[in-house]
C-alpha cells in the first residue's frame, strides 16, 4: 500500500477540542495532550508515518470507558484503544486525531477457575504477566505472538503465534468478553460455558475487528495445563522446499507438535550471529512437542525420522528447559536480528498464510522475488498452519526503495490469494492491507461494512482502518 494511499479521515476540530475540554476537567492528570505522549499513542512497528491523537485517556474501568466513549459519540470525535503498541499496519494511527484509549492501567486478573480451566482478565494484562500469575496453578494461557501484547489487544487482532498449530488463535481461546459499544453501552457477549448456541456469536465478531466495533474492556480466557514434559530443538535441511515438506508430512502423520517455526537461510544467518547460535547456515525448523516424558521422546524421534527421509537433520533435541528458552529467545528475537543484516535500516514486516500444500512453492516465489528486486528481506513462518513472515529491511528517506518494498508486499499478498491463501495469517488489515481485503473476499467486505455502519453509525471506531473511507463503502 502507498504512503500516499492512506485514507483519509475527516477531522472534527470542533468536536476535538470540545471532547478535550470536557475529558481533561474529568480525568485530571489521567488525560493527557502532550506532544511526546501523544505521539508514541500513534506509534506503529511499521514505516507507516505516525498519526496521533489529540489526546490520551488511562481509564480504569469498564465504567470510565464508557464515559471517555459517550463524551467522543455525543461530539463525534473518533477514539482509538491502545495496548503495548505492538500491532504491525498503523492499527493504533489517528489519521483523524481525537481520543487514544490507553488500556493498560486496567490490569487486573479478575479470577482463575482452575476446575473450569478458564480466567477472566482485564485488557490491559499482558500474555507473559497471566503466565507469571498462573505459574503456581499448574495451567498456562498459551497464545505467544512473540511480543509482550496486551491481552485486549491480541484479542482485537486476533493474534496467534508459535503456539498456534496446536493450541489455536485467540478466537479458538477466548469464550467471552465484555465490550463498550458506539453508543456507550457496556456488553458481555456470552457466559463461562465451554459451548452455547444461543443467539449470534458476537464473541467472534469482535474478535479481530481491531478496535472499529467496539472496545474490549474484560476478556474470559481458556486455559490448559503446563506439559508434564516439553522436547524441543532444531533441524537444518537443505533447501526450504525441504523443511516445508517435512511440515507437511509431520502434521499428516498427526504428530502433535505443539510448534514448528521455520526460518530461510538468510534469516538463520541474522540469528546466528545475534543469538550466538552453533547452527549451520541454512534453512531449519524449530519444533517443540508438549505431553509426557515418553510421548516427546518418541515425538522427536519420530519427527527425527521424518526429516532425514527429506534430507533434513541431524534433529537436535533436547528436553532441558534452559536450552530449549534459548532456542525459543533466538526465534522471538528474530526481528531484531534481523536488523544486524542492513545497520540502520527499518523494518517492514507483512505476513500471509496459505494452505500448507501451496506452502513450498509459495515461500520459493517469494524468495524470488526478494532477489529479483535487490531486496534483503528475511523469512520467518509458523508453517505448521502455513502462516509465514518476511521482514524487508529499507531505507524510510528513499522513496525508490519504499516503492520496491511496497511492490514487493503487493506481490506476496496477490500471490497468497491466488493460492486460495490469506493476505493476512495474524496481522490484520488496519491500515497497511486495506488494499487487498477486496481482492481477497469480495462482496463479503460489503456485508463487513454494513455490520460496522449498523454498530458504529457514527464511525468514532477506529476509523481509517480495515476498511476504505473509514468503513463507509467507497
Amino acid at each position: 500500500m502507498a504512503l500516499s494511499d492512506l485514507k483519509r479521515v475527516e477531522r472534527n476540530e470542533s468536536g476535538i477540542a470540545a471532547a478535550l475540554g470536557i475529558l481533561k476537567q474529568r480525568f485530571g492528570e489521567r488525560f493527557q495532550t502532550g506532544q511526546a505522549i501523544r505521539e508514541q499513542h500513534g506509534h506503529t512497528t511499521t514505516y507507516i508515518p505516525t498519526q496521533a491523537p489529540d489526546g490520551v485517556a488511562f481509564p480504569h474501568s469498564a465504567g470510565e470507558v464508557q464515559e471517555i466513549v459517550k463524551v467522543c459519540a455525543e461530539h463525534r470525535v473518533p477514539v482509538v484503544a491502545f495496548g503495548t503498541g505492538t500491532s504491525l499496519e498503523g492499527h493504533v494511527n489517528a489519521p483523524g486525531g481525537g481520543i487514544a484509549v490507553d488500556m493498560m492501567q486496567m490490569n487486573r486478573i479478575v479470577s482463575v477457575n482452575p476446575e473450569d480451566l478458564d480466567c477472566t482478565i482485564e485488557p490491559g494484562v499482558t500474555r507473559e504477566d497471566l503466565n507469571t500469575h498462573l505459574r503456581d496453578t499448574g495451567l498456562f494461557f498459551p497464545i505467544d505472538p512473540g511480543a509482550n501484547a496486551s491481552l485486549g489487544g491480541m484479542a482485537a487482532t486476533r493474534a496467534s503465534g508459535t503456539n498456534a498449530v496446536r493450541y489455536g488463535t485467540m478466537r479458538e481461546n477466548v469464550l467471552s468478553l465484555s465490550a463498550v459499544m458506539a453508543d456507550g453501552r457496556l456488553i458481555t457477549t456470552a457466559r463461562r460455558a465451554k459451548k452455547s448456541s444461543a443467539g449470534y456469536d458476537l464473541t467472534r465478531l469482535l474478535i479481530g475487528s481491531e478496535g472499529t466495533l467496539g472496545i474490549i474492556t474484560s476478556l474470559t480466557l481458556k486455559l490448559y495445563g503446563i506439559p508434564q514434559a516439553i522436547s524441543g530443538g532444531v533441524c537444518p535441511f537443505p533447501s526450504v522446499e525441504a523443511a516445508c515438506n517435512a511440515v507437511i508430512a509431520t502434521i499428516q502423520m498427526g504428530i502433535p507438535v505443539a510448534r514448528i517455526e521455520l526460518v530461510n537461510a538468510l534469516q538463520m544467518r541474522a540469528m546466528k550471529i545475534y543469538s550466538k547460535l552453533d547452527y549451520p547456515e541454512s534453512p531449519c525448523l524449530f519444533v517443540e512437542f508438549h505431553g509426557s516424558d515418553a510421548g516427546v521422546k518418541e515425538q522427536a524421534e519420530n519427527f527425527g525420522e521424518i526429516a532425514e527421509e527429506f534430507g533434513g537433520g541431524p534433529f537436535l533435541w533436547t528436553s532441558v528447559a534452559e536450552e530449549r528458552t534459548k532456542l525459543w529467545k533466538a526465534r522471538h528475537d528474530a526481528y531484531w536480528a534481523s536488523l544486524t543484516l542492513r545497520p540502520g535500516a527499518k523494518g517492514l514486516s507483512t505476513d500471509v498464510c496459505v494452505p500448507i500444500s501451496r506452502l513450498a512453492e509459495c515461500i520459493a516465489e517469494t524468495e524470488a522475488d526478494i532477489a529479483e528486486m535487490g531486496l534483503i528481506a528475511p523469512i520467518v513462518g509458523h508453517v505448521g498452519d502455513g502462516n509465514f513472515h518476511t521482514l524487508v529491511l529499507m531505507d524510510v528517506d528513499d522513496p525508490a526503495e519504499i516503492a520496491r518494498a511496497e511492490e514487493f508486499v503487493a506481490r506476496l499478498n496477490l500471490r497468497a490469494i491466488a493460492m486460495d491463501g490469506t493476505c493476512t495469517g495474524e496481522h490484520g488489515i488496519g491500515q497497511g492491507k486495506i488494499a487487498f481485503l477486496d481482492r481477497e473476499l469480495g462482496d463479503s467486505v460489503d456485508f463487513m461494512r454494513t455490520i460496522k455502519q449498523a454498530l458504529d453509525p457514527l464511525d468514532i471506531f477506529n476509523p481509517g482502518k480495515i476498511f476504505s473511507a473509514g468503513g463507509r463503502p467507497a
